[in-house]
């Protein structure tokens, strides 16, 4: 992605400031695992919603909408512009249509599926979630613990699955978004995941996830369950959890990839980080955000 704002010896060509809409990278002590930027490059290009919380602390789609909203009002009222890179999809989606008004949570249902999941395990839970709504279980990564009690919290709160409460048609008011896809070739996709994982270890995967456990972060912590550190908890062979993270990168991006192209309004682009490609972006952007351009 950062390729993509590299442009005549700076790191950014807008006059902006990213907002991280990935749900991993607000955890601190997990920098390699998630593929936080750099210290260096976040001195460069202002990074919010990165090392916000501990990896045993709950985040969710309802906590970056509110703290998105403010921090974007505050960007703007700089004069600078609010960038939403990354991520997870489903926040990206929720965030420019909104969430679907579902009902609030009940806290002794809630409290009845976290004791069932924590004896049962995740996979029970989402497979109960996967017979009675395939539509939402479909969206759900099998270790989104929170998503999965929620889903099944609607349903037996109300006797309606989630997936029957739509999203919003519409945008929200007070933004107005331009919304880019960068399409790689699967191929190409799937060489720099395994190329991205062999990197996760040089720079010393198995040193940071070692550290948090030290620091007492379980499996049962959020931030453990995310790809590249709950492998560690199921293998033992160094070339089994670098495969097993390979393959869960690999079907996640296609579950991401596929939730995102969906989203109506959006600029699908062919992307392989060419020269061309960069360019096509860069007039693309310049096109509706000339004035907030460094170049002109």
């Amino acid at each position: 992605m950062y390729d993509l704002f590299c442009s005549k010896g700076s790191h950014f060509f807008l006059t902006g400031e990213v907002i991280s809409a990935d749900s991993m990278q607000v955890y601190k002590g997990m920098d390699i695992g998630t593929a936080k930027p750099t210290k260096d490059f976040c001195k460069d290009v202002p990074h919010h919603l990165i090392d916000i919380i501990s990896p045993n602390e709950q985040y969710n789609v309802s906590d970056f909408i509110d703290e998105t909203d403010k921090i974007c009002k505050e960007i703007y009222s700089n004069g600078k512009l609010p960038v939403i890179c990354g991520g997870t999809g489903f926040y990206i989606r929720s965030f420019m249509y909104g969430l679907p008004k579902t009902p609030e949570s009940d806290p002794e249902l809630r409290e009845n599926l976290k004791k069932r999941i924590k004896i049962e395990g995740n996979i029970a839970l989402y497979n109960e979630l996967k017979s009675i709504d395939p539509e939402s279980a479909n969206k759900i990564h099998v270790n989104d613990e929170y998503r999965i009690l929620r889903a099944l919290e609607v349903y037996y709160l109300t006797g309606n699955t989630r997936s029957s409460y739509k999203i919003e048609q519409d945008l929200r008011d007070g933004y107005d978004f331009t919304f880019l896809v960068l399409e790689p070739p699967r191929e190409l996709l799937h060489k720099r995941i395994e190329q991205r994982v062999e990197q996760m270890f040089e720079m010393g995967l198995k040193n940071e996830f070692d550290s948090l456990i030290k620091q007492g972060y379980t499996q049962e912590c959020p931030g453990m369950k995310a790809i590249g550190y709950q492998e560690f908890f199921l293998y033992d062979s160094e070339e089994k959890i670098k495969e097993r993270i390979i393959h869960n990168s690999k079907k996640y991006a296609k579950k991401q990839y596929t939730y995102i192209r969906d989203i109506p309004g959006s600029i699908n682009i062919s992307y392989q980080a060419t020269e061309n490609d960069i360019e096509k972006v860069y007039n693309l952007l310049k096109q509706k955000f000339s004035d907030y351009f460094l170049f002109q």
